[in-house]
């Protein structure tokens, strides 16, 4: 006497198992899914390594207005690189007659690839008496 479960077992161990169609689309979707997410890693991985280098730049963007007695003097920094960076410090400086007579220093905390940040210096001496020089100092990458 035959037991349905001893016929699919004996039915499997002869190789003779049939998936049901079911089965196949489950199979081949989960094969689909577990494909793209590889080829996506991959893609990332080489993507990353292929990135150049950041590129920061500061211009001043607008012009300078008095407001009680204060200048101020707003800049845009741009990251024209591939890579993010953090802690960009940027630097300026209001020289009158050779000698610097004011400085500032601002900190952004974070500029991606193709990103670009406003922000502004405070004087209390009119920029325009002088030379202004605005510049990135530093920057670390993440």
């Amino acid at each position: 006497m035959s037991y349905p479960d001893q016929q699919s077992s004996d039915s499997f161990a002869e190789g003779r198992w049939k998936r049901s169609p079911a089965e196949w689309i489950t199979f081949g979707l989960a094969s689909f899914i577990l494909t793209t997410v590889v080829g996506l890693v991959v893609y990332v991985w080489i993507a990353e390594h292929h990135q150049q280098p950041p590129s920061l730049s500061v211009v001043r963007n607008q012009s300078i207005r008095e407001t009680a007695g204060q200048f101020y003097v707003p800049f845009e920094v741009t990251n024209s690189g591939g890579e993010t960076v953090e802690s960009v410090q940027i630097i300026a400086e209001l020289r009158i007659n050779g000698e610097v007579e004011e400085a500032g220093e601002q900190h952004i905390d974070f500029l991606s690839a193709k990103e670009t940040e406003e922000g502004a210096f405070i004087f209390s001496r009119n920029p325009d008496e002088g030379e202004l020089v605005i510049r990135v100092a530093s920057y670390t990458l993440p």
